[in-house]
């Protein structure tokens, strides 16, 4: 064994040494009381005179037999070689043992200094790290936020009674009234976009439409007013504060980090989302929503990583949830921007321009809030989508318009565009809807609207070309929104 061996022995190995140090010492002992009581007896022996007759009996005795003679001659001998071996043996341990006790006692000490140096840079560092950056964030890790309601909402069976339930609930709990055609769209918009625009005049319920139903999902929602300088994605986010070195946090940065954890069905409220400018401050929220994989959508929060951030920052980025809606609210007048094409194509539209009637909700309807979880209304709209198809009639229309438009417009659908068709049309008719007017709904905001940037001359001039197409494709009087649109189109250029 090599001082090395020694110097990762336990101390258990050391105790088993010590104790056959002890065993040879007391073998040592005992052979050295046994010699000194049979020398004394001779030399007794031997003042007494007896010693010598006794000896002539023995040298008699083992005459008679070679064997005994033999063995007398051998222990003889034996016992001062055993005697002598013992003594080197024990020496020899006993060195050793003191060289091991010697190696232990440095390397104890060794690794006390290693822990004791290990526990002044940690207390170092400690001291050295600054005060957490992320004050409620790090709160939300220690437990706050929504809890999961995995199975909530499962007593809704359809999408037909969703909207049922949450229109009686705005009417009775709220008193805030809409059509049964606002809400289906309202749904249906949520079904194929996570960002979902209503637009029209001020005063008409935009607002209250998307507060309503997250007071119905029993989950408020978050209200932020947009300010008319934001131009990044920090307005939303928040920025780390250089004199104060605390991140300012703001409420939609918590309800992410929130969200990201929850099951929950979230909404946020972009208020007067066109007071700045959608495409700046907005944009990278819309680029992420483009990715098919939710699990990759992530924002930057921070430039660098400190050991005490909250534990779901992911290399300072935040995950965008997949269970969080956008919602924002659109004035068109003189104090707001228009709301580019980018925004436009990725979002889902709904115009409200006239308050409903109010109405009186039967007493058998259920009118109580729902624990609507966002995986519960994903796989409904699923359902909804796989068994749906678009009739054959009004596929053969969609065709003829796509190349009347192209033919007289240069404008066409686009793939993005009939994907947004087929699911929102399936999602309006398992709402109570009918196809068609959820084609003329859908029709007049992503398609017609993009007359609008076209020579207004031009499209003055064929306007009432385009409408009579259009009755004598769908029928007289049904594509009405679609007819509003060309001549508020019109109007306006």
């Amino acid at each position: 064994m090599t001082s090395r061996d020694y110097l990762f022995e336990t101390p258990a190995a050391m105790g088993k040494t010590k104790k056959k140090n002890g065993l040879a010492i007391f073998l040592i002992a005992l052979t050295l009381l046994i010699g000194g009581t049979l020398i004394g007896v001779l030399v007794y022996l031997n003042l007494e005179g007896h010693l010598e007759p006794l000896m002539e009996e023995l040298r008699t005795f083992l005459s008679r037999s070679k064997f005994l003679s033999v063995m007398a001659i051998v222990w003889m001998i034996a016992i001062p070689v055993l005697l002598i071996a013992l003594l080197v043996l024990n020496s020899v341990r006993r060195k050793r043992f003191q060289e091991m006790s010697s190696i232990w006692r440095r390397a104890t000490a060794l690794l006390a200094k290693q822990e004791a140096e290990e526990r002044a840079a940690a207390q170092e560092k400690a001291e050295a790290l600054p005060d957490p950056r992320f004050s409620a964030l790090r709160r939300l890790d220690s437990g706050g936020g929504r809890e999961n309601r995995t199975t909530a909402g499962a007593n809704v069976k359809t999408l037909r009674e969703l909207c049922d339930r949450f229109r009686n609930f705005a009417a009775a709990k709220l008193g805030l009234y809409y059509s049964i055609d606002d809400i289906r769209a309202f749904i249906a918009g949520m079904a194929v976009s996570r960002v979902l625009i209503l637009q029209g005049m001020s005063g008409t319920g935009k607002t209250s439409l998307a507060y309503a139903f997250g007071e119905f999902l029993d989950n408020p929602s978050v209200i932020v007013p947009v300010q008319p300088m934001w131009k990044e994605r920090t307005d939303l986010l928040g920025y780390y504060n250089e004199f104060t070195k605390q991140y300012n946090e703001t409420l939609l940065l918590q309800k992410m980090y929130e969200a990201d954890r929850s099951d929950l069905f979230y909404i946020v409220v972009l208020d007067e989302l066109n007071i700045a400018r959608v495409e700046y401050y907005f944009a990278e929220f819309l680029s992420l929503l483009e990715i098919p994989d939710t699990g990759s959508r992530y924002l930057d929060v921070v430039p660098d990583v400190w050991v005490n951030d909250p534990k779901n920052l992911v290399n300072g980025r935040i995950h965008l949830p997949d269970n969080m809606w956008f919602i924002g609210t659109a004035n068109n007048d003189d104090s707001t921007f228009a709301i580019s094409d980018k925004v436009y194509d990725r979002a889902m539209i709904m115009d409200l321009n006239n308050k409903a009637d109010p109405f009186m909700v039967d007493e058998d309807a259920p009118v109580g809030r729902v624990a609507f979880t966002a995986e519960h209304f994903r796989a409904m709209v699923a359902e909804e989508e796989e068994w749906f198809e678009i009739t054959a009639r009004n596929k053969s229309r969609l065709k003829e318009l796509d190349e009347y438009l192209i033919e007289k417009f240069r404008i066409t659908f686009g793939n993005r565009i009939m994907r947004q068709i087929r699911s929102y049309i399936s999602v309006y008719v398992a709402c109570g809807g009918e196809e068609l007017d959820a084609l003329d709904d859908i029709l007049s905001k992503k398609v017609m609207r993009k007359l609008a940037a076209l020579n207004a001359a031009y499209v003055r001039s064929e306007a009432e070309a385009l409408s009579q197409f259009l009755d004598d494709l769908f029928g007289d009087d049904r594509m009405v929104r679609c007819k509003d649109a060309i001549r508020r189109i019109v109007q306006n250029g």
